[in-house]
C-alpha cells in the first residue's frame, strides 16, 4: 500500500474530521471510498 500526503485548509480537514465522527468510519476508509467512486471516461 501507499501513502499519500494533501494539504488540505483547516476546515476541510475539520469537516473530514466530523463527519468521519458521525459515520463511525476512518478518514482514510471515507477519502479511499471517494477515490473508488470516482468515474473515468475511458474514450
Amino acid at each position: 500500500m501507499t501513502t499519500i500526503t494533501i494539504r488540505l485548509p483547516e476546515s476541510e480537514k475539520q469537516k473530514l474530521k466530523q463527519y468521519s465522527l458521525v459515520v463511525e468510519r476512518t478518514q482514510t476508509d471515507i477519502l479511499r471510498e471517494f477515490i473508488r467512486s470516482l468515474e473515468i471516461d475511458s474514450d
